[in-house]
């Protein structure tokens, strides 16, 4: 082998090891870019379950208020003599529906302690009660899919004030 051929050789390879650094720097970018991909999507799916989960607060959250109104209709007229079962399965139906879309009732009652996560405090009365607890829930509370969508307003005990003899 000459000298011509033998630098020819030497320059070849050093085109195929600068061909190969290549080759492996654009695997290495195309196999990043994928894993971004993929991770992109799976953000997305993520962010449109999301949407698919509370975006339908603003609707839930007014039936809610109807269903409210709707109790406090079906009260005034549980005081005026029996109701039709057609009216309470209306309501039964309204309640399964939002059930199925994620709604869920706050459970609280007369008695419980104050529990600033759950519930509201619209004012403090003098009761029986220990200072503190429960004593009548003005508005059912409700969480959408695990979202506080309405803490449940209640009025709370306040510690009684001694009344002192003259």
């Amino acid at each position: 082998m000459d000298e011509a051929d033998q630098k020819n050789s030497e320059s070849l390879e050093k085109k195929l090891e600068q061909a190969e650094k290549e080759k492996n720097e654009y695997l290495l970018g195309w196999q990043r870019a994928k894993a971004d991909f993929i991770n992109y999507k799976k953000e997305e799916l993520k962010r449109l379950e999301e949407i698919a989960k509370y975006g339908l607060e603003d609707l839930v959250g007014e039936l809610v208020t109807v269903m409210d109104n709707f109790d406090l209709g079906l009260a005034a007229l549980e005081k005026s003599g029996p109701v039709e079962k057609g009216i309470y399965m209306i309501r039964s139906q309204i309640a399964d529906i939002l059930k199925k879309r994620g709604l869920e009732k706050i459970e609280v009652a007369a008695g419980d302690p104050f529990n600033p996560g759950t519930a509201e405090a619209i004012t403090e009365i003098e009761s029986d009660r220990p200072p503190g607890s429960i004593v009548e829930i003005i508005e059912p509370g409700y969480r959408l899919n695990g979202k506080m969508l309405r803490a449940a307003r209640v009025k709370i005990s306040k510690k009684q004030v001694k009344q002192v003899e003259s």
